[in-house]
């Protein structure tokens, strides 16, 4: 499979919601940071640790502006996505005031659908906003290296038109409340979202930086798919270079160019990101969660787990238990873990 397509199957959608609002002009309204609800981001579903949110236009038209970004014209037909939650405003003409949104998205997220209306008396622009839950690492594969803002239009092809019709779709069956209705709104908020990338991805230029546009490059994308089918394989860098048909000097040059740090750097986080989900998810021992990922000892896969979260494996575990309400069951094979020493940057585990 293509890297996109590997990537995806290694990570969750745990949720979605669907919400509308219905505007006349002059009006705006303010939305916070998603940062700033951490405390509710929870709600969506369980396991909800990022939430990515957008707006669809489905009549008349507003603007869109984050600090530190060129202000976003959108009309009927535009959908944009906030992929880093950034604080950012919603307008059409000069209202007095912005509505702060905090408490009508709070209630969105813990599943209360009502709808939002802000009267001016003038045009009237309808929305459908939606906010996708996903597990914390989706950041550093398909939101990573993208702007504040992105607009993708929806009404330029069939495609784009039967993706604007199932939003319409999810927006009735999140206010229908009926039975297996979480399930179809995180299956088909899923497919939803595999289509924008993909359309997001299409329409890239030629010098965007970033995950996803790594993944459209021959090289890069060839590499990241076969990291991501075999994480736990002893990778090296000529070992990739063989199998994408390229030079070691490229592959890691080409890594650096589109994300940033070499491939077996890359390797080394998602393998940790992999184990972090292990733990949050199974009660397996903790050395077998590194042997699942690639390490080698126990202690090894201690050292570089507390290096990238700031806390070894068990106590990582133990806190997520915590938060959860519930205890998971200890079996890791030794709980004394390493305290000193540093984890290597390679991707390969350190033999203890």
């Amino acid at each position: 499979m293509d890297a996109l397509s590997e990537a995806l199957n290694s990570v969750r959608m745990t949720g979605a919601i669907f919400a509308d609002a219905t505007c006349t002009a002059p009006w705006g309204f303010a939305v916070p940071a998603i940062d700033a609800l951490e405390r509710v981001v929870h709600k969506l579903a369980p396991g909800t640790e990022r939430v990515v949110g957008y707006h669809l236009v489905t009549e008349g038209r507003a603007l869109v502006s984050a600090e530190g970004s060129a202000d976003v014209s959108v009309m009927a037909g535009d959908i944009v996505i906030i992929p880093h939650g950034d604080p950012h405003t919603v307008t059409n003409g000069a209202p007095s005031k912005l509505i702060d949104s905090s408490a009508a998205l709070a209630n969105w997220l813990a599943g209360d659908v009502s709808s939002m209306e802000l009267h001016g008396g003038g045009e009237t622009t309808h929305f459908v906003c939606g906010y996708f839950g996903c597990e914390r690492h989706a950041a550093r594969l398909f939101l990573a290296g993208l702007p504040s803002i992105i607009k993708i239009n929806l009404r330029s092809d069939a495609v784009g038109q039967w993706l604007e019709s199932s939003i319409r779709h999810l927006l009735d069956e999140a206010k229908s409340r009926r039975p297996g209705g979480a399930i179809v709104l995180s299956k088909m908020a899923e497919a939803f979202f595999v289509e924008t990338l993909r359309r997001y991805m299409q329409q890239l230029p030629p010098a965007q930086r970033g995950w996803l546009a790594g993944a459209r490059d021959p090289v890069v994308g060839g590499a990241l798919a076969l990291l991501h089918r075999q994480p736990s394989h002893p990778w090296t860098v000529a070992e990739l270079a063989v199998k994408v048909g390229a030079s070691r000097s490229l592959v890691a040059e080409r890594f650096v160019q589109f994300l940033g740090e070499p491939p077996l750097t890359y390797l080394a986080r998602w393998r940790l990101q992999l184990a972090a989900r292990l733990l949050q998810t199974t009660q397996k021992a903790i050395l077998h969660v590194g042997m699942d990922v690639g390490y080698e000892s126990e202690a090894a896969f201690n050292r570089a787990f507390k290096r990238e979260f700031g806390l070894p494996p068990a106590q990582y575990r133990r806190g997520l238990a915590a938060a959860n309400g519930a205890d998971l069951p200890m079996r890791q094979s030794g709980d004394k873990l390493a305290a000193h020493g540093q984890a290597s940057t390679s991707c390969a585990p350190a033999k203890e």
